[in-house]
């Protein structure tokens, strides 16, 4: 089954700093990762972690043999699926075990399983889970921000935007 990124290591095996303060979560300009609320033992399976863009931006978050998904493959994907508007729903996680109601449009019939892990943001605040998954796409869209995909519990849609890097968003790695 397809599910949300949850490594502490590189595939390298070198350790990712898990930053668990927030004062030190907004300063960051080199990687991180965290858990929702820091609660490892809540979120981290089902979820998975949240990871700020400069740990996507390593190359080697993902297993040997896989990528981290591309701005261009998410266009592609949702070309595919029929547009903006329906492909969100395709991809999200059927009911509402995890997603806020009513989970607008959700049918899964991608496997992709888009759960609403929610998302901590450049002050260091965790925000939105069970209502947005959020997704980064490689590569960067200007120095200070990176493209990332938004699901939302009440639209079908799927939103393609940039935002900070320090945000901790949700990764998916895509075979090579």
């Amino acid at each position: 089954d397809a599910e949300n990124l949850k490594v502490t290591k590189y595939f390298d095996d070198r350790e990712i700093p898990n930053v668990t303060d927030a004062n030190a979560w907004a300063a960051l300009s080199t990687p991180g990762y965290c858990w929702y609320d820091n609660d490892s033992s809540t979120y981290s399976e089902t979820y998975g972690a949240l990871y700020n863009w400069y740990t996507v931006a390593t190359d080697s978050l993902c297993p040997a043999g896989w990528h981290v998904s591309t701005d261009d493959e998410w266009i592609t994907l949702v070309d595919y699926l029929g547009g903006l508007t329906d492909a969100g729903g395709l991809l999200k996680e059927t009911d509402t075990t995890h997603w806020a109601s009513p989970n607008t449009g959700a049918t899964n019939e991608t496997g992709f399983t888009a759960l609403p892990s929610g998302n901590r943001s450049i002050n260091g605040k965790y925000d939105n889970i069970n209502d947005y998954g959020y997704w980064w796409g490689f590569p960067e869209y200007s120095s200070s921000s990176a493209w990332y995909r938004r699901l939302n519990y009440d639209h079908s849609n799927i939103y393609r935007h940039y935002n900070h890097k320090n945000n901790g968003f949700s990764v998916r790695c895509l075979r090579d």
